[in-house]
Protein backbone atom coordinates (compact mmCIF):
# COMPACT_ATOMS: atom_id res chain seq x y z
CA UNK A 1 0.00 0.00 0.00
CA UNK A 2 1.13 3.55 -0.50
CA UNK A 3 -0.16 6.31 1.85
CA UNK A 4 -0.66 10.20 2.20
CA UNK A 5 1.97 10.61 4.70
CA UNK A 6 5.88 11.41 4.03
CA UNK A 7 8.45 10.03 6.07
CA UNK A 8 8.95 13.19 8.14
CA UNK A 9 5.27 12.46 9.06
CA UNK A 10 5.70 9.26 11.11
CA UNK A 11 9.21 9.05 11.83
CA UNK A 12 8.49 10.29 15.91
CA UNK A 13 5.39 8.17 15.59
CA UNK A 14 6.76 5.05 14.39
CA UNK A 15 6.64 2.92 17.96
CA UNK A 16 3.58 4.28 18.97
CA UNK A 17 2.06 2.91 15.16
CA UNK A 18 3.75 -0.19 15.16
CA UNK A 19 2.35 -1.24 19.08
CA UNK A 20 -0.91 -0.45 17.59
CA UNK A 21 -1.14 -2.56 14.36
CA UNK A 22 0.64 -5.74 16.44
CA UNK A 23 -2.14 -5.54 18.82
CA UNK A 24 -4.97 -4.72 15.71
CA UNK A 25 -3.05 -7.61 13.74
CA UNK A 26 -2.40 -11.07 15.72
CA UNK A 27 0.66 -12.85 14.56
CA UNK A 28 2.57 -16.20 16.04
CA UNK A 29 2.32 -19.46 15.62
CA UNK A 30 -1.18 -20.56 15.74
CA UNK A 31 -2.50 -16.97 16.16
CA UNK A 32 -6.40 -16.36 16.42
CA UNK A 33 -8.55 -13.91 16.24
CA UNK A 34 -12.01 -13.92 18.43
CA UNK A 35 -13.45 -10.98 17.18
CA UNK A 36 -14.40 -12.77 13.46
CA UNK A 37 -16.13 -16.05 13.51
CA UNK A 38 -17.00 -17.50 10.59
CA UNK A 39 -19.96 -20.24 10.20
CA UNK A 40 -19.49 -23.28 7.64
CA UNK A 41 -21.52 -21.41 5.32
CA UNK A 42 -18.97 -18.37 5.56
CA UNK A 43 -16.23 -20.23 5.48
CA UNK A 44 -16.84 -21.76 2.13
CA UNK A 45 -18.28 -18.43 0.97
CA UNK A 46 -14.20 -17.29 1.73
CA UNK A 47 -12.93 -20.10 -0.19
CA UNK A 48 -15.38 -19.78 -3.12
CA UNK A 49 -15.12 -15.70 -3.66
CA UNK A 50 -12.00 -14.71 -1.67
CA UNK A 51 -11.16 -11.08 -1.66
CA UNK A 52 -14.56 -10.68 -2.68
CA UNK A 53 -16.07 -12.02 0.33
CA UNK A 54 -14.08 -10.11 2.63
CA UNK A 55 -15.01 -6.90 0.67
CA UNK A 56 -18.98 -7.35 0.89
CA UNK A 57 -18.13 -7.73 4.60
CA UNK A 58 -17.01 -4.08 4.79
CA UNK A 59 -13.39 -4.83 4.78
CA UNK A 60 -12.08 -2.39 2.58
CA UNK A 61 -13.78 -0.99 -0.81
CA UNK A 62 -15.01 -2.30 -4.30
CA UNK A 63 -11.89 -0.44 -5.97
CA UNK A 64 -9.77 -2.64 -4.02
CA UNK A 65 -10.86 -5.48 -5.86
CA UNK A 66 -9.40 -4.31 -9.17
CA UNK A 67 -5.72 -3.92 -7.74
CA UNK A 68 -5.43 -7.67 -6.76
CA UNK A 69 -4.26 -10.80 -8.97
CA UNK A 70 -7.25 -11.98 -10.41
CA UNK A 71 -9.29 -9.66 -8.80
CA UNK A 72 -8.52 -11.60 -5.71
CA UNK A 73 -10.23 -15.20 -6.57
CA UNK A 74 -9.17 -17.64 -8.34
CA UNK A 75 -11.50 -19.56 -10.39
CA UNK A 76 -12.25 -23.14 -10.10
CA UNK A 77 -11.89 -23.15 -6.37
CA UNK A 78 -13.84 -26.58 -4.46
CA UNK A 79 -14.16 -26.36 -0.94
CA UNK A 80 -15.39 -29.45 -0.98
CA UNK A 81 -12.07 -30.72 -1.57
CA UNK A 82 -10.54 -28.91 1.45
CA UNK A 83 -11.23 -31.15 4.41
CA UNK A 84 -12.61 -30.69 7.67
CA UNK A 85 -9.04 -30.56 9.66
CA UNK A 86 -8.22 -27.34 7.32
CA UNK A 87 -11.53 -26.08 7.46
CA UNK A 88 -10.99 -25.69 11.30
CA UNK A 89 -7.62 -24.65 11.53
CA UNK A 90 -8.47 -22.11 9.10
CA UNK A 91 -12.07 -19.97 10.44
CA UNK A 92 -9.97 -19.04 13.90
CA UNK A 93 -7.19 -17.62 11.76
CA UNK A 94 -8.92 -15.47 8.97
CA UNK A 95 -7.14 -11.71 9.58
CA UNK A 96 -3.98 -12.88 11.14
CA UNK A 97 -0.18 -12.33 10.45
CA UNK A 98 0.89 -15.81 11.66
CA UNK A 99 4.79 -16.99 11.67
CA UNK A 100 7.69 -17.35 9.86
CA UNK A 101 8.72 -14.88 6.96
CA UNK A 102 5.25 -13.63 7.59
CA UNK A 103 5.51 -10.02 8.34
CA UNK A 104 3.96 -6.05 8.16
CA UNK A 105 6.56 -3.77 7.47
CA UNK A 106 5.92 0.38 7.52
CA UNK A 107 8.50 2.11 5.43
CA UNK A 108 9.47 4.72 2.95
CA UNK A 109 10.34 5.22 -0.78
CA UNK A 110 14.00 5.28 -0.72
CA UNK A 111 15.31 5.70 -3.98
CA UNK A 112 13.36 5.62 -7.48
CA UNK A 113 14.85 4.51 -10.13
CA UNK A 114 12.44 4.95 -13.65
CA UNK A 115 10.29 8.18 -12.59
CA UNK A 116 8.00 7.61 -14.74
CA UNK A 117 7.01 4.30 -13.63
CA UNK A 118 6.86 5.32 -9.65
CA UNK A 119 4.80 8.24 -10.92
CA UNK A 120 1.95 5.93 -12.25
CA UNK A 121 2.20 3.75 -8.89
CA UNK A 122 2.10 6.87 -6.60
CA UNK A 123 5.71 6.17 -5.10
CA UNK A 124 7.68 9.08 -4.98
CA UNK A 125 10.33 9.76 -3.15
CA UNK A 126 9.86 9.31 0.91
CA UNK A 127 6.30 8.53 0.33
CA UNK A 128 5.07 6.47 3.32
CA UNK A 129 4.32 2.81 2.31
CA UNK A 130 2.98 -0.64 4.00
CA UNK A 131 3.70 -4.30 2.96
CA UNK A 132 2.31 -6.95 4.18
CA UNK A 133 3.32 -10.99 3.64
CA UNK A 134 1.10 -13.64 4.64
CA UNK A 135 -1.13 -16.28 3.41
CA UNK A 136 -3.15 -19.28 3.47
CA UNK A 137 -1.96 -20.13 7.41
CA UNK A 138 -2.75 -23.60 8.39
CA UNK A 139 -5.72 -24.06 6.50
CA UNK A 140 -3.10 -23.72 3.34
CA UNK A 141 -0.53 -25.94 5.29
CA UNK A 142 -3.05 -28.50 6.18
CA UNK A 143 -4.51 -28.95 1.96
CA UNK A 144 -0.47 -29.36 1.37
CA UNK A 145 -0.57 -31.88 4.15
CA UNK A 146 -3.13 -33.51 2.88
CA UNK A 147 -2.70 -34.06 -1.05
CA UNK A 148 1.07 -34.70 -0.36
CA UNK A 149 -0.29 -38.65 1.17
CA UNK A 150 -2.57 -38.59 -2.39
CA UNK A 151 -0.04 -37.06 -4.80
CA UNK A 152 2.71 -39.98 -3.43
CA UNK A 153 0.28 -42.13 -4.17
CA UNK A 154 -0.92 -41.06 -7.44
CA UNK A 155 2.72 -41.07 -8.55
CA UNK A 156 3.00 -44.71 -7.82
CA UNK A 157 -0.67 -45.36 -9.40
CA UNK A 158 0.72 -43.14 -13.06
CA UNK A 159 4.24 -44.64 -12.97
CA UNK A 160 5.70 -41.22 -12.18
CA UNK A 161 9.16 -41.38 -11.45
CA UNK A 162 10.44 -38.96 -8.16
CA UNK A 163 13.67 -37.88 -7.53
CA UNK A 164 12.27 -36.70 -4.52
CA UNK A 165 9.34 -37.65 -2.89
CA UNK A 166 8.82 -33.95 -2.48
CA UNK A 167 8.28 -33.84 -5.64
CA UNK A 168 5.17 -36.21 -5.72
CA UNK A 169 2.52 -35.13 -8.49
CA UNK A 170 0.06 -36.71 -10.61
CA UNK A 171 -1.30 -35.42 -13.86
CA UNK A 172 -2.95 -31.88 -14.26
CA UNK A 173 -5.80 -34.05 -15.61
CA UNK A 174 -6.36 -36.63 -13.92
CA UNK A 175 -8.90 -36.45 -11.24
CA UNK A 176 -6.06 -35.98 -8.14
CA UNK A 177 -4.99 -33.18 -10.32
CA UNK A 178 -8.35 -31.90 -10.45
CA UNK A 179 -8.84 -32.37 -7.00
CA UNK A 180 -6.38 -30.42 -5.88
CA UNK A 181 -6.41 -27.73 -7.75
CA UNK A 182 -9.63 -27.35 -6.50
CA UNK A 183 -8.24 -27.42 -2.75
CA UNK A 184 -5.27 -24.94 -3.49
CA UNK A 185 -7.64 -22.45 -5.57
CA UNK A 186 -9.67 -22.48 -2.14
CA UNK A 187 -6.69 -21.82 -0.13
CA UNK A 188 -5.44 -18.87 -2.27
CA UNK A 189 -8.74 -17.55 -1.86
CA UNK A 190 -8.46 -17.79 1.88
CA UNK A 191 -5.07 -15.79 1.46
CA UNK A 192 -6.35 -13.14 -0.88
CA UNK A 193 -9.18 -13.07 2.21
CA UNK A 194 -7.13 -12.94 4.74
CA UNK A 195 -4.70 -10.14 3.38
CA UNK A 196 -7.52 -7.83 2.55
CA UNK A 197 -8.66 -8.11 5.88
CA UNK A 198 -5.34 -7.07 7.56
CA UNK A 199 -5.18 -4.68 4.92
CA UNK A 200 -8.56 -3.10 6.74
CA UNK A 201 -7.45 -3.01 9.93
CA UNK A 202 -3.86 -1.33 8.53
CA UNK A 203 -6.15 1.49 7.24
CA UNK A 204 -7.96 1.67 10.44
CA UNK A 205 -4.77 1.36 12.49
CA UNK A 206 -3.10 4.44 10.81
CA UNK A 207 -6.12 6.25 11.39
CA UNK A 208 -6.78 5.81 14.96
CA UNK A 209 -2.85 6.18 15.81
CA UNK A 210 -2.25 9.15 13.37
CA UNK A 211 -5.86 10.88 12.50
CA UNK A 212 -7.57 11.19 9.03
CA UNK A 213 -5.88 11.67 5.65
CA UNK A 214 -3.53 8.79 6.08
CA UNK A 215 -5.12 7.91 2.62
CA UNK A 216 -3.77 4.00 2.33
CA UNK A 217 -4.17 3.06 -1.20
CA UNK A 218 -3.67 -0.52 -2.63
CA UNK A 219 -0.79 -0.48 -5.16
CA UNK A 220 -1.01 -4.59 -5.41
CA UNK A 221 -1.89 -7.70 -3.97
CA UNK A 222 0.52 -10.75 -5.79
CA UNK A 223 0.87 -14.45 -5.30
CA UNK A 224 3.84 -16.45 -4.96
CA UNK A 225 3.87 -19.97 -4.53
CA UNK A 226 0.79 -20.97 -6.37
CA UNK A 227 -0.36 -22.83 -9.77
CA UNK A 228 -2.63 -21.09 -12.43
CA UNK A 229 -3.91 -22.06 -15.43
CA UNK A 230 -2.82 -19.17 -18.15
CA UNK A 231 -2.57 -19.14 -21.86
CA UNK A 232 1.14 -18.97 -23.20
CA UNK A 233 2.55 -18.59 -26.57
CA UNK A 234 4.76 -22.00 -27.20
CA UNK A 235 6.34 -22.48 -30.38
CA UNK A 236 4.41 -20.18 -31.97
CA UNK A 237 0.94 -21.47 -30.91
CA UNK A 238 -1.18 -20.29 -28.13
CA UNK A 239 -1.44 -23.42 -25.48
CA UNK A 240 -3.15 -23.43 -21.89
CA UNK A 241 -0.74 -24.24 -19.55
CA UNK A 242 -0.57 -24.89 -15.63
CA UNK A 243 2.32 -22.64 -14.56
CA UNK A 244 3.25 -23.36 -11.06
CA UNK A 245 5.35 -19.85 -9.72
CA UNK A 246 7.08 -21.74 -6.54
CA UNK A 247 9.29 -19.24 -5.39
CA UNK A 248 8.33 -17.12 -7.97
CA UNK A 249 5.55 -14.72 -8.48
CA UNK A 250 3.88 -13.60 -11.86
CA UNK A 251 5.34 -10.47 -13.71
CA UNK A 252 2.96 -9.73 -16.75
CA UNK A 253 4.34 -6.79 -19.26
CA UNK A 254 2.50 -3.53 -20.42
CA UNK A 255 -0.90 -4.19 -21.98
CA UNK A 256 -1.24 -7.65 -20.59
CA UNK A 257 -5.09 -8.12 -20.33
CA UNK A 258 -4.84 -9.35 -16.86
CA UNK A 259 -3.21 -6.32 -15.18
CA UNK A 260 -4.96 -3.44 -13.68
CA UNK A 261 -6.22 -0.34 -16.65
CA UNK A 262 -3.99 1.91 -14.68
CA UNK A 263 -1.21 -0.02 -15.45
CA UNK A 264 -1.48 -1.17 -18.39
CA UNK A 265 1.22 1.31 -19.70
CA UNK A 266 4.04 0.50 -17.38
CA UNK A 267 3.20 -3.39 -16.83
CA UNK A 268 1.95 -5.39 -13.27
CA UNK A 269 3.46 -4.25 -10.33
CA UNK A 270 6.18 -6.54 -8.90
CA UNK A 271 6.78 -6.74 -5.10
CA UNK A 272 9.95 -8.32 -3.90
CA UNK A 273 10.59 -8.51 -0.14
CA UNK A 274 14.18 -8.43 1.33
CA UNK A 275 14.83 -8.91 5.01
CA UNK A 276 13.57 -6.75 8.18
CA UNK A 277 16.68 -4.94 8.10
CA UNK A 278 17.54 -4.03 4.54
CA UNK A 279 14.90 -2.77 1.77
CA UNK A 280 12.81 -4.42 -0.26
CA UNK A 281 11.93 -3.28 -3.71
CA UNK A 282 8.74 -2.57 -6.31
CA UNK A 283 9.62 -3.48 -9.98
CA UNK A 284 7.64 -4.15 -13.20
CA UNK A 285 6.49 -6.83 -14.94
CA UNK A 286 7.94 -7.17 -18.60
CA UNK A 287 7.38 -8.88 -22.37
CA UNK A 288 10.45 -10.36 -22.21
CA UNK A 289 9.51 -12.19 -19.13
CA UNK A 290 6.37 -13.46 -21.02
CA UNK A 291 8.29 -14.60 -23.38
CA UNK A 292 11.20 -16.43 -21.46
CA UNK A 293 9.62 -17.32 -17.99
CA UNK A 294 5.75 -17.26 -18.69
CA UNK A 295 5.65 -14.13 -16.99
CA UNK A 296 7.49 -14.57 -14.07
CA UNK A 297 10.25 -12.95 -12.07
CA UNK A 298 11.64 -13.95 -8.21
CA UNK A 299 9.47 -13.58 -5.15
CA UNK A 300 11.90 -12.50 -2.36
CA UNK A 301 16.16 -12.70 -1.33
CA UNK A 302 15.71 -16.22 -0.05
CA UNK A 303 17.51 -17.56 3.03
CA UNK A 304 20.96 -18.11 3.40
CA UNK A 305 20.99 -19.55 6.56
CA UNK A 306 18.48 -22.10 7.92
CA UNK A 307 16.68 -21.24 11.15
CA UNK A 308 18.69 -23.55 13.51
CA UNK A 309 21.73 -21.48 11.85
CA UNK A 310 20.11 -18.21 12.31
CA UNK A 311 19.70 -18.70 15.84
CA UNK A 312 22.77 -20.07 16.40
CA UNK A 313 24.82 -16.33 14.86
CA UNK A 314 22.16 -14.24 16.40
CA UNK A 315 23.11 -16.51 19.96
CA UNK A 316 24.12 -13.55 22.66
CA UNK A 317 22.69 -10.54 20.51
CA UNK A 318 20.65 -8.00 21.33
CA UNK A 319 18.32 -8.50 17.91
CA UNK A 320 15.51 -5.36 18.90
CA UNK A 321 18.23 -3.05 19.79
CA UNK A 322 20.67 -3.45 17.06
CA UNK A 323 17.79 -3.23 14.51
CA UNK A 324 16.86 0.18 16.79
CA UNK A 325 20.22 1.37 16.14
CA UNK A 326 19.45 1.63 12.56
CA UNK A 327 16.71 3.42 12.95
CA UNK A 328 14.02 0.22 12.50
CA UNK A 329 11.13 -0.69 15.16
CA UNK A 330 10.70 -3.98 15.25
CA UNK A 331 7.47 -5.92 17.67
CA UNK A 332 7.28 -9.72 17.41
CA UNK A 333 5.23 -12.84 18.99
CA UNK A 334 8.51 -13.73 20.11
CA UNK A 335 12.19 -13.84 20.58
CA UNK A 336 12.63 -16.96 18.48
CA UNK A 337 11.36 -15.52 15.22
CA UNK A 338 12.90 -12.65 15.59
CA UNK A 339 16.51 -14.03 15.80
CA UNK A 340 15.44 -16.68 13.05
CA UNK A 341 14.88 -13.30 10.65
CA UNK A 342 17.74 -11.58 11.12
CA UNK A 343 19.52 -9.83 8.15
CA UNK A 344 22.11 -12.00 7.64
CA UNK A 345 19.71 -15.41 7.21
CA UNK A 346 18.92 -14.08 3.87
CA UNK A 347 20.68 -12.78 0.64
CA UNK A 348 21.02 -9.21 0.18
CA UNK A 349 18.38 -8.61 -2.21
CA UNK A 350 19.83 -5.66 -4.15
CA UNK A 351 22.09 -8.23 -5.46
CA UNK A 352 18.80 -10.88 -6.30
CA UNK A 353 17.18 -7.99 -8.29
CA UNK A 354 19.64 -6.95 -10.19
CA UNK A 355 19.90 -9.87 -11.66
CA UNK A 356 16.37 -9.75 -12.42
CA UNK A 357 16.43 -6.68 -13.55
CA UNK A 358 19.61 -8.04 -15.59
CA UNK A 359 17.93 -10.22 -17.33
CA UNK A 360 15.04 -8.67 -18.77
CA UNK A 361 12.12 -10.44 -16.69
CA UNK A 362 11.66 -7.64 -14.70
CA UNK A 363 12.62 -3.65 -14.08
CA UNK A 364 13.78 -1.97 -11.14
CA UNK A 365 11.33 0.70 -9.97
CA UNK A 366 11.34 1.95 -6.37
CA UNK A 367 13.59 0.45 -3.38
CA UNK A 368 12.01 0.89 0.13
CA UNK A 369 12.91 1.08 3.04
CA UNK A 370 11.52 0.00 6.90
CA UNK A 371 11.17 2.11 9.52
CA UNK A 372 8.68 -0.32 11.87
CA UNK A 373 8.26 -3.90 11.36
CA UNK A 374 5.75 -6.66 12.76
CA UNK A 375 7.13 -10.19 12.50
CA UNK A 376 5.08 -13.26 13.32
Amino acid sequence: MRSGLMRSDIEDRIGELVDALFVSIPSGVGSTRKDLKLSQSEMKQVLTRGAGWAVEQGYGASHDLTYIEAEGCIPGADPGRVSKRAMDRGKPQLGTLGSGNHFVEVGYVDEVFAPDKADALGLEKDRVTVIVHTGSRGLGHQVCDDHIRVMLEAARKHHIELPDRQLCCAPVNSQEGQNYLGAMAAAANFAFANRQIITHWVRETFARVLGRGVGLSLVYDVCHNIAKIESHTVEGKNRRLCVHRKGATRAFPPGHPEIPRDYGRIGQPVLIPGDMGRYSYVLVGTLKALEETFGSTCHGAGRLMSRGQARKVAKGRAIIQEMADRGIYVRGAGRGTIVEEISEAYKDVDDVVRVVHGAGISEMVVKLRPLGVIKG
